[in-house]
């Protein structure tokens, strides 16, 4: 009965600890980023900024209307000599005028540079979108990098708490010959000496997995001091293809895309200053009132008002060769552009063709340290047992024991970096799948 009710408390408790932790997938992960993090947020504003641009304001296709007041005073010592010789003189002679009114403007011709700066605009649109989906790129790689790297740790630390096991069981043997007198005190302080060493490379794993937690929580942005428990399976796709990888790396690169579009963006460039070709043409229309007062002169006041309106135009025809130097100017930027994108190219399938190798090598060492992790354990249980009714030395079972340590470490870290190269991979192309 007692050991029942020991039972019942244990399950009691490993419940209650369950429930006090947060169960974090990496999906949960990504999520909580997605919402939380600053860099996304910052890229997230700057496009709701550039959606703001895009307009037929900005790009200048529409009339601009104003209000105008326009007051002067002016106080003179005048003198006048008329045509008939007569000499008019006045100190302190006041000059008013008041102006006020309304005036329309609007360019209905420049030479379509404000079509291709409304082009241009949603270009920059384009071009802030594929900044902030590079941005998430980033940081999702950057959530998915941590947790798997926390993961790794909770193995690790697993792994020594189970070598901690083992090795009391080892100290508690060596003390049980040394008291019937079967193994000399020496046995006894080694054991302790080894289970003193895996005590402190416990406590060390424990700084490292807080440390991953703690990072983890800063990607998310939340609570640094926010505990939570993380799934220990990870599942790995060995199943990717080069061909299949390059094809999205055409499509969904960022950070060729973004050289596209900034083709794109210097080719409307160039439209504009064509444009400075031909001429503007504005329509002008307005409505005024004119009043002015003066103490000298042969009107003291007067007083206007009305509609006026009117067309202007205005063309280049010669400003030093300047035209022309800054279409080849323009030209020349398209043509960088383009070996940009090209470069672009290179650099990105030098980089996938990269990853894919280390992805390759890490799935290959993914099953050999699978197989080495089985055998090591195996061999532990037969040195355990042996070391049990005392057929081996103690040397022969520590070796046993920290070669089973080892194993589970590489084993851990080949499956931490092969899922590490894949999601590499996935940010290369653009394609991030959790």
């Amino acid at each position: 009965m007692k050991k029942i009710l020991f039972q019942l408390l244990m399950l009691l408790v490993v419940f209650a600890e369950a429930q006090a932790q947060e169960i974090l997938t990496v999906e949960d992960a990504i999520t909580i980023a997605l919402k939380n993090n600053y860099d996304i947020k910052i890229a997230s504003n700057a496009v709701k900024i550039d959606s703001m641009g895009v307009s037929v304001a900005n790009a200048g296709m529409l009339p601009k209307l104003d209000a105008t007041l326009t007051q002067s005073n002016n106080i003179q010592n005048s003198k006048q000599t008329q045509s008939n010789g007569e000499v008019r003189e006045l100190d302190n002679a006041k000059n008013n005028s008041l102006n006020y009114g309304v005036t329309l403007g609007w360019t209905v011709f420049d030479g379509l540079r404000m079509f291709a700066r409304y082009d241009q605009l949603k270009e920059l649109q384009k071009q802030g979108e594929t900044e902030l989906k590079m941005t998430i790129l980033t940081k999702v790689g950057d959530v998915m990098t941590a947790y798997y790297d926390l993961v790794q740790q909770q193995e690790l630390l697993k792994a020594l708490d189970t070598t901690i096991v083992i090795s009391k069981q080892r100290l508690k043997t060596a003390e049980n010959r040394f008291t019937i007198g079967k193994a000399a005190k020496l046995e006894v302080l080694n054991a302790q000496v080894d289970l003193n060493t895996d005590t402190s490379n416990l406590v060390k794993q424990k700084e490292f997995f807080e440390t991953a937690k703690i990072r983890l929580n800063e990607l998310m942005a939340r609570d640094l001091t926010t505990n939570f428990s993380v799934v220990e399976e990870v599942v790995l796709n060995d199943k990717l293809q080069l061909a299949d990888l390059n094809a999205l790396v055409e499509k969904q690169n960022p950070q060729l895309q973004l050289a596209l579009i900034n083709k794109r963006v210097v080719e409307l460039d160039l439209k504009q200053v064509q444009a400075n070709r031909y001429p503007t043409i504005r329509l002008n229309a307005g409505y005024m009132f004119n009043e002015t007062e003066s103490s000298l002169g042969f009107t003291s006041q007067s007083s206007s008002r009305g509609f006026n309106y009117g067309v202007s135009a205005t063309m280049n025809i010669f400003n030093g060769f300047q035209q022309n130097r800054n279409v080849r100017i323009a030209k020349m930027q398209i043509e960088n552009s383009s070996l940009a994108i090209e470069q672009q190219k290179l650099t990105i399938n030098a980089q996938l063709a990269t990853a894919f190798q280390t992805y390759l090598t890490n799935v290959e060492l993914v099953k050999l340290e699978e197989s080495n992790e089985a055998i090591a354990k195996r061999n532990l249980e037969i040195t355990l047992e042996k070391f049990r009714i005392g057929t081996i030395s103690t040397l022969e079972f520590r070796s046993a024991q920290q070669n089973y340590i080892t194993a589970v470490a590489r084993n851990s870290n080949a499956r931490f970096q092969a899922k590490i190269s894949e999601v590499a991979l996935h940010e290369i192309t653009g394609n991030i799948q959790f």
